[in-house]
């Protein structure tokens, strides 16, 4: 069991997943909240029903899987929606980090959040590393991943928590600039302070 947890969390297009990607090189166990939150809107299940329930089958695919697009569009319109939808999902996602957090047998586990608000949400966490980009990198990554413009790219970052809230939950902070020979040596100084911490 790891008796040490890290909280990773960035804005989007931050470079969340390389940076947890190379501490996973390093035989580091990863709890990605993204992964659990697909599992926990799975078809048919509890949560998708609800979601169902309150916004229509216009975010249903022909599958019966939920249109991750059309839900996206809904809520971004409607800030009481959005908040509606994190109030369902959050607790959901929450639980399962914490499950699979206390079953990792790394020497210290990997959580990423994206949606890491509080430290008071997530009590089991011992630290929290930030990943941070300039804004300019995270629209062209948000662009070029999610196939959007300039302007939806811009939506999508205003409607997440404020950069310099979320540097402030940090203990670390990783900027993701793009140069990855740089960002390994900086995961790989990381990893050896974490193993330091818990000797």
């Amino acid at each position: 069991m790891s008796k040490f947890i890290i909280g990773l969390t960035g804005g989007i297009g931050s470079g969340k997943s390389t940076v947890a990607n190379l501490f996973a090189e390093l035989g580091i166990e990863l709890i990605d909240a993204d992964i659990i939150a697909r599992e926990v809107v799975a078809p048919h299940s509890p949560a998708l029903n609800e979601i169902v329930t309150h916004f229509g089958s216009v975010v249903l695919n022909q599958d019966s899987s939920l249109n991750r697009k059309a839900l996206r569009e809904k809520v971004f319109q409607d800030p009481v929606s959005r908040i509606w939808l994190e109030n369902l999902l959050h607790p959901l996602i929450r639980k399962e980090i914490i499950r699979q957090s206390l079953s990792a047998q790394s020497p210290y586990c990997i959580a990423v959040i994206p949606l890491l608000k509080s430290r008071e949400d997530y009590p089991i966490l011992n630290r929290v590393l930030v990943v941070d980009a300039p804004e300019s990198i995270q629209i062209a990554r948000i662009q070029q991943r999610d196939q959007v413009d300039e302007a939806q790219a811009k939506a999508i970052i205003a409607a997440q928590m404020p950069r310099f809230d979320r540097l402030k939950l940090a203990d670390d902070v990783m900027i993701n600039d793009g140069h990855i020979a740089g960002l390994k040596r900086e995961v790989e100084r990381l990893h050896q302070q974490y193993l330091n911490l818990i000797k």
